[in-house]
Formats: C-alpha cells, structure tokens, sequence
C-alpha cells in the first residue's frame, strides 16, 4: 500500500489495522519519527478479536522510486479466455472487471462487442473461432459459450488438444446442461479424446446452488467458480 499526504493507493487488508498504518504512515511522511517495522496484535488493543500478529514494514519513497512503485503495486492478474459475446458473455465480462483476471475477449463474428468495454479487456476477432486457442496465454482459464453449439465443440476440442500437447489450462468451463455435455462427450470421444481428458472440462459451469438463469446470475456464479480456481495467495505462474 502507498500512503501519501491526501491519497492512499492499494490496501492491506482494511479495518483498524489499516486505519492505524495510515495514520503511523503520515507521521513518518510528517517527519514525526516511527520505527520502519510496527507489530500489530490483533487482539483486543485494536478492538479487534482475530488473534494473530501482523507485522508493517515502512519504506520511504521518492519520485525516482515511481516506476519500480508502480510495478510493486501492480495486481497480479489470472489469464481468462472468454469465447462468446452473447448476453451471458457480456455479463459475465462486466463482473469479472474488477476482479483479479486478464480477459479475452473472443468471438467470430464482427461488431459483437459493445462499445463500453472496461479498461484492459482485449477484444479479438478469430475466424474460425478455435484458431485463437494455440495463442491463448499460458494458465488461462477459459470460458466456452459462444452463439453456436458447434462453435463450442470446436473450441472445446481446441482446448483438449492444447491441453494434450501443453497442460497450461487450468480450467475449461462449457456453458450448458447435463444434456449438452453427454452429447458433447459422445462427439469428443469420437475425435479421439480419452475419458480422462474429457473431465478436464467443467459443464455445468458456475457455483453449484445459485439458481436463476439470468445472465447477470450466471455471472456471478462463474465469477466466483473462477476465483476458487487462484492459488490462496493470489493469482501467479503457477
């Protein structure tokens, strides 16, 4: 977290630890004096009862130090390939925006995407759809749910392969009932695909006890499907 005079930027996690950092941060910039470690008990001298001890390291920063700062508060962000720009797609790419996830956006057909599109969402034109698998970035997860069931297939089996050849897919949801994945394995297993490789594939997606089929709900469940797919400490490499 940085801590200027009227700004703060990041966060350590909120509540009255924060609110005591910032402040303790303010006097070190007022010249007040403080050590460069402060150790925090969570316990009931903060009016909290978490239990545990948090220790704060303070570091001085200067205008030389912006680039390397900003780097340091950078979010790590989790890959995401979203294969369709129907209803469900744009729902699902609104909640995922503020959410620790670099998306693409993928879909075959032109003027698909809508024009208020958040910051740092890549929109991609590929035709046919699964040609944009081979130059997903590694650990993608990715999300199939595009206008068309055949499109799907092909995205899916896309997806196998990549996955057969480099193992870098962590997750790779299908949009769709029970139904639509029965059919859908009988056709992959066509294509050569073994059992095994057929449940790398999640379909249903989504949190399983939400109900409701409106695009927004659906979002919301695969948002929160996808955020149990991150390491506890944040998305990375692995």
């Amino acid at each position: 977290m940085a801590v200027f005079a009227d700004a703060v930027v990041g966060t350590i996690g909120g509540g009255h630890v924060e609110f005591q950092a910032i402040a303790e941060a303010r006097r070190q910039l007022a010249g007040v004096g403080g050590a460069p470690v402060l150790r925090c008990a969570l316990g009931p001298s903060l009016g909290q009862c978490c239990g545990g001890v948090m220790y704060l390291r303070f570091e001085r920063v200067t205008d030389a130090d912006r680039a390397a700062l900003a780097r340091r508060l950078a979010p790590r962000l989790a890959p995401v390939a979203l294969f369709g720009g129907g209803h469900v797609g744009q729902a699902l790419a609104r909640a995922l925006a503020p959410l620790p996830f670099q998306l693409t956006w993928i879909d075959s057909r032109d003027g698909i995407f809508p024009p208020d599109v958040a910051p740092g969402v890549a929109c991609e034109h590929s035709d046919p759809v699964q040609a944009a698998v081979p130059g997903l970035a590694p650990q993608s997860r990715v999300l199939i749910m595009s206008f068309s069931h055949a499109e799907d297939l092909d995205v899916v089996a896309a997806c196998l392969r990549r996955q057969r050849e480099q193992g870098d897919l962590p997750f790779i949801g299908l949009i769709g009932s029970r139904s639509k994945w029965a059919v859908f394995r009988h056709r992959l297993q066509e294509r050569g695909f073994a059992e095994a490789e057929l449940a790398r594939v999640t379909c249903p997606i989504g949190v399983p006890g939400i109900a409701g089929k409106a695009p927004e709900v659906i979002a919301v469940a695969v948002a929160a499907q996808l955020l149990q797919t991150l390491p506890p400490d944040g998305p990375g490499d692995a």
